[in-house]
Parts: structure tokens; sequence; C-alpha cells
């Protein structure tokens, strides 16, 4: 598998390039700016991009998406709930199939109500609901602090092994481990839901 992390934007955004190495198609996660770098990097390695994959709607994680799919003839996979011009919907325990590599689709609303994460190879790739030692926002229009409860729960309950990359360079690190954010995020101790949601800031 090939694998890249690609810092783009002036927001501190992650993009990622997820590309099978026998036949060399690609997918470009989150590609909300610098269009051309990732194109770049996508040709080096001479990879064709057959999809553009959104972890949800926020304009820096989707900017890119006309003009990627414009210029690759990629499909635009988001979750079924987006309001977005997509042609893939997906849902929760959805697989995307990228050559031979099998990428799970986990429904993680909280942040947003179309959050998606992909988990894929002994990674996941975690948007804008966990960061290094931090989560999302939930207090922006369509987030619930109780949906983010959830959703952190819900990755909690993968093994610590799993590689955890962010939507966003926020954290002390570019990527964690499941297990490393289980022990060092804060945002992730034992609550009730009642006391999450407080925690949240939330009346």
């Amino acid at each position: 598998m090939i694998f890249r992390q690609v810092p783009v934007g002036t927001f501190q955004n992650f993009a990622y390039v997820i590309g099978d190495e026998s036949t060399r198609k690609a997918a470009i996660v989150d590609p909300g700016w610098e269009v051309d770098k990732l194109l770049q990097i996508c040709a080096e390695m001479k990879l064709t991009v057959v999809y553009v994959i959104n972890t949800h709607s926020h304009h820096d994680h989707v900017g890119g998406n006309d003009a990627m799919s414009t210029r690759t003839g990629a499909k635009i996979a988001m979750h079924a709930s987006s309001r977005l011009r997509k042609d893939i919907a997906v849902k929760d325990g959805d697989t995307i199939e990228i050559g031979t590599i099998k990428v799970k689709v986990l429904h993680t609303p909280g942040h947003c109500p179309d959050h998606i994460c992909l988990l894929f190879d002994g990674k996941i790739l975690t948007g804008d609901t966990l960061f290094v030692g931090e989560c999302g926002r939930t207090d922006l229009p369509g987030s619930s602090p109780s949906d983010m409860y959830d959703s952190l729960n819900k990755l909690l309950k993968l093994e610590d092994s799993i590689e955890v990359y962010p939507g966003h360079d926020y954290g002390i690190k570019k990527s964690s481990t499941i297990g490393y954010e289980r022990q060092n995020n804060y945002t992730l101790k034992s609550r009730s839901r009642e006391d999450f949601i407080r925690f949240m800031g939330q009346p």
C-alpha cells in the first residue's frame, strides 16, 4: 500500500493519498486545498485517482472536490446525509475498494452530522472527530456533543495498535495510535454522557 499524509492549506489541514501498489489506483481524502500539489504527488508515484473521499462536508475538507473530480474523473464519496454533490453515498459499515485495499466506513457524527472515519490496513483517518490529544469542536451548526460522545466511544473500541491520522495538525505530533490517545487524550477521559456534554461547554 502507498500512503501519504500531506499538509495542505492555511488551517493546518491534512489531506491523504491512499494508493494500491498492484493496480496503481488511488483515493485522495479531504482535498480541501492545493489540488495541484496532491495531483503532483500522485503523478510522481504513477497513481490514477479514482476516488475523492471526504470525512465531512466542511469547506476546508471539500474545497478541491470539483477541481479534483474534473481533472481526474474521480468519483466523490461522502456520507449519505451530506447535502453536497457526490457520486457515491456511503453509510456506517460500508466498504470502499481502492484496488485491493478495502476501506471501512465508520459514521462518526458530532463535529458534523455527515462525518465519517476511514479504517484500513491498521490505520484510521479520523478527520475532525479525533485529533492527537484533542477532539473536534461541537459548537458549530449541526454539531452535537452527545453524538461526539458516542463517536469517540466507537473509536475507543478499536485496538490500541490502530494508527490515528487526523484531519488537522493540531497536536504535539502528526499522528498517534488509539492506545496513545486512550492514555493521553484528556477528551477521552471516562465520563458519563451528561458530564461530557458539560465538559464540551454545552448548556
